[in-house]
């Protein structure tokens, strides 16, 4: 990375490279430098060496301190920060560490579900039954999402983007906290760091690709874990302990997928009947027409106790929006039928045209053919 200083924000270039500083400032040098923060202009400012610079944005985060190398001098000087790893070589990294760690929701939702059914869940510490009633607290019940404004704010707290509304200013941080997913999973994950072991590692283990890779797919709930000895919370707080670092893991990796593709894959965990359903949304600019601003696919997949899986593929092009449906149940297809009238009269109330409104009976096979296993390891 080169930084390339515009001016000098207390010196200038003649007199400093006429001064003191002219010895540090040899071409192949290297100094020392830390960031100072932005000036009014929105310029970056940086101390280096003896002298404190001004630069244009360099469109990525530097450390608050760091090393550069002098590679040329002269009115606008350029300097190489060292140490640092292209931006796209570190997303690659973190994937591939994060990859065989993920897990989904399911198994972490049905232990969640087996503590609160154990009287002594009172008896843990007040900080940890904090920690599990705000993740409790984050998860969305189906009300919520039923219309439109809910559903675009169950998007926004689903934890794939909190580091960006985090670096907004106008962000309430307080509310950000008390209902991001993301957020709740890394404060749970904090405080069993401090008081749970962490579970053994699996010897073998198979590693799934990332979720845009695989495509759309419902997930059923996890079987509640069996059983313990009375007083025997421990045993499941280890077991949550890993189930929590696991879904973390499957989150950075979407987040992290969705840095490198024009699409997004969310999880949005949700309140069902005696338990938690995971919803999942895929949201992505039409393929067909890629300059079309107004043209999108949106698709969904969830798998509930009374309908068994069910899938659709909403296509938007303007006003005019196609609505296919799949569900696995021949049943649950005749569900879904009775209620198009209904649907079909709610989305020509909000100024749409429906080309089309069908349900068929069975999955679709996803668009991609990838492997669901992404290798496969043996420690």
């Amino acid at each position: 990375m080169i930084i390339q200083p515009t001016s000098l924000a207390a010196l200038t270039w003649a007199g400093a490279a006429s001064g003191a500083s002219a010895d540090s400032w040899r071409v192949g040098n290297v100094l020392a430098a830390r960031t100072l923060g932005l000036n009014e202009q929105g310029h970056l400012v940086l101390q280096i060496g003896p002298i404190t610079v001004e630069a244009e944005s360099l469109g990525t985060q530097l450390p608050s301190q760091f090393q550069v190398r002098v590679l040329s001098l002269g009115p606008e000087p350029r300097l190489e920060v060292l140490g640092m790893t292209p931006p796209n070589q570190t997303a690659s990294r973190a994937l591939l560490e994060r990859l065989p760690q993920q897990n989904g929701y399911a198994p972490l939702l049905a232990t969640l579900g087996a503590l609160a059914q154990r009287p002594l869940l009172r008896q843990l510490p007040p900080q940890l039954r904090a920690a599990l009633a705000l993740l409790e607290h984050s998860i969305r019940t189906p009300v919520e999402i039923a219309h439109g404004p809910g559903l675009r704010e169950a998007m926004k707290r689903s934890g794939l983007f909190l580091e960006s509304q985090l670096a907004q200013p106008q962000t309430d941080l307080g509310m950000l906290g008390e209902d991001d997913w993301k957020a709740a999973l890394l404060r749970l994950a904090a405080t069993l760091d401090q008081s749970t072991p962490a579970a053994p590692t699996a010897g073998e283990a198979e590693t799934a690709p990332p979720l845009l890779q695989r495509g759309l797919f419902a997930q059923p709930r996890a079987p509640m874990p069996e059983p313990l000895q009375p007083g025997d919370v421990e045993s499941l707080l280890v077991r949550l302990h890993g189930e929590v670092h696991a879904a973390l893991a499957r989150l950075e990796v979407a987040q992290l997928e969705a840095h490198n593709a024009n699409a997004w894959m969310i999880e949005i965990p949700l309140q069902g009947e005696s338990g938690q359903d995971i919803l999942q949304l895929q949201l992505k600019p039409s393929d067909d027409d890629p300059d079309q601003p107004s043209a999108w696919n949106f698709g969904f997949a969830i798998d509930l106790p009374r309908l068994g899986p069910v899938q659709g593929e909403l296509q938007l092009r303007g006003l005019r929006l196609s609505v296919r449906l799949w569900a696995q149940r021949a049943d649950s297809t005749d569900r879904l039928e009775r209620r198009f009238n209904q649907l079909s009269q709610q989305l020509t109330a909000n100024g749409l045209i429906l080309d089309q409104l069908v349900c068929q009976t069975g999955l679709p096979q996803p668009t991609n053919h990838r492997s669901a296993v992404l290798l496969k390891a043996t420690a």
